[in-house]
């Protein structure tokens, strides 16, 4: 695909959108746990070896994006955002050959977020890998897809037909101009009309999502670059990773369907700007299939 650059001052000024409101503040992720927490603006934590040495020595780093492995709920087109369902046998075994298909490649640290499917997604990936010890993942609720809210757990295509009536338009032509910044402020709007809504986390609007994900980045980025480390693994979410790329991306177009699962985007850090390399690419699990 044609590579497109944007300077990544336009991701930290989305930083001082992290006003998030939709949880409580204070749980910090780790490399240890695995627990969710409620609450998906907290920081990055990691031990001693993690922190920024102040010593640069490298300005670029190389960030493969993988969305999780097919789960559950993704086999039931269930809504999947802050709830969770373990990978399928067939998602483990389609995310081990990406695994495999990456061994060529040295990852020198390991996020994912702090959802049990992109955890156990990040650690098959590392294990099959191969060529990256014994990394401490770090756990990141910035890393997280989107909250929905009341819709957590419904039909896909039930909230998503609510979205195109909303808008006024059919379900195929929603789908046809689909933006993450309409649909997530979609959610959010229909959400909140929702009695049941106070009974849960509200789902996020787009400003939310965007500050999170862009100081989860920057954080990352800063803290590689100043490590001298060159190959990072990053395990997400379908509409996080978008509404990432559309954040850092000029004319960002995700693909028709969205991302597939395990598949392996190339976000390159250089300079100060990013440029997305490969989207969505698959050729890595074929190639562990070989």
């Amino acid at each position: 695909m044609k590579a497109l650059t944007k300077t990544a001052a336009a991701a930290v000024l989305l930083v001082a959108l992290a006003g998030c409101t939709q949880a409580p503040a204070g749980q910090s992720p780790t490399e240890a746990s695995s627990t969710p927490s409620s609450d998906a603006s907290a920081g990055a934590s990691t031990d001693g070896s993690a922190e920024p040495t102040g010593e640069v020595t490298t300005d670029e780093i190389t960030i493969y994006v993988v969305r999780h492995g097919r789960t559950m709920l993704n086999t039931t087109d269930r809504v999947q955002g802050w709830s969770d369902a373990v990978l399928t046998p067939e998602g483990e075994e389609v995310v081990e050959a990406a695994g495999r298909g990456l061994a060529d490649v040295e990852f020198q640290s390991a996020y994912s977020s702090d959802s049990g499917r992109a955890i156990q997604t990040a650690e098959i990936i590392l294990a099959a890998n191969g060529a990256s010890g014994d990394l401490a993942l770090v756990h990141d609720p910035r890393l997280r897809e989107f909250n929905f809210g009341t819709w957590e757990g419904d039909l896909n295509h039930t909230m998503w037909q609510a979205i195109a009536d909303d808008q006024g338009v059919t379900l195929e032509e929603f789908q046809a101009t689909f933006t993450p910044e309409v649909f997530a402020n979609s959610v959010a709007k229909l959400d909140a009309q929702n009695p049941e809504a106070a009974k849960n986390w509200p789902a996020e609007d787009y400003a939310t999502i965007e500050a999170r994900l862009s100081e989860a980045l920057d954080e990352i980025v800063a803290t590689e670059t100043a490590k001298g480390n060159g190959n990072v693994l990053l395990v997400s979410h379908g509409l996080s990773i978008s509404a990432l790329f559309d954040m850092l991306i000029e004319d960002y177009e995700g693909p028709q369907g969205g991302l597939k699962n395990a598949s392996v985007s190339i976000l390159r850090y250089a300079d100060g700007e990013y440029t997305l390399e490969s989207l969505n690419d698959v050729s890595y699990i074929e190639a562990g299939q070989g």
